[in-house]
């Protein structure tokens, strides 16, 4: 067994005792790459990536064309480290089973987890019955939600689909704050008038950034 191999061996059998509570954020990364790179010490090129984007948040959210450029980091690398956020994002969705949105707070802290790791506008809709619970959970656009009558119309498609009684938008700032913006305030009003006529309503709309959100409806803001 080669000093890597054994080092490689000491560092798993430490994670699998003790987890990853105990750990500096490189030796996280280390840890990580030892699954894209199997024949190389991977203890500087963690180093090296986490002083380039400043921490072990900043490498993962990293765009794929800035972490080839980091010397030591290939295609496989890349997708490894972009893969994390998102396998995050899957497995706290996943556990969200017979979901009851009753309340607007519940609305804006639902929607947190199915934001993580995306760094491009994303428009979520959720479809709720009349006990408001959740039927349907669709991204209805990738992109601002300023841009519309296309959108609108798919809204009130998948609405009519599921036979929804209620409907709630959420739509993440990535990089920014979850403050809703004037345009943001006159898209979801004419999308709530477009749903009222078919008696659906426009519950909330959700803006997230971060770990953060904001609900417009407990915001009071008139939409």
């Amino acid at each position: 067994m080669g000093l890597h191999d054994g080092h490689r061996k000491r560092l798993i059998q430490r994670f699998l005792e003790e987890g990853l509570d105990t750990f500096e954020p490189h030796n996280v990364l280390e840890l990580l790459l030892f699954y894209a790179i199997p024949r190389k010490d991977t203890n500087e090129l963690a180093h090296r990536l986490i002083d380039t984007f400043g921490s072990l948040n900043g490498v993962f959210d990293a765009p794929v064309e800035a972490l080839l450029q980091v010397e030591g980091v290939g295609e496989n690398t890349a997708a490894l480290l972009k893969m994390m956020p998102q396998l995050t994002r899957v497995y706290f969705t996943d556990t969200q089973k017979e979901i009851v949105l009753d309340h607007a707070e519940k609305a804006a802290a639902y929607f947190i987890p199915h934001f993580i790791g995306r760094t491009e506008e994303v428009v979520q809709m959720v479809c709720v019955d009349a006990k408001s619970r959740v039927t349907s959970h669709q991204i209805i656009h990738r992109g601002s939600i300023n841009v519309a009558e296309a959108n609108i119309r798919k809204i009130a498609n998948v609405a009519l689909h599921n036979n929804a009684a209620g409907v709630i938008l959420a739509h993440n700032h990535p990089g920014g704050i979850a403050l809703p913006s004037p345009e943001d305030i006159a898209t979801t009003r004419t999308i709530k008038s477009a749903l009222q006529p078919m008696g659906i309503v426009l519950m909330d709309h959700i803006i997230v950034a971060g770990e953060e959100s904001v609900s417009m409806a407990l915001s009071g803001v008139d939409f």
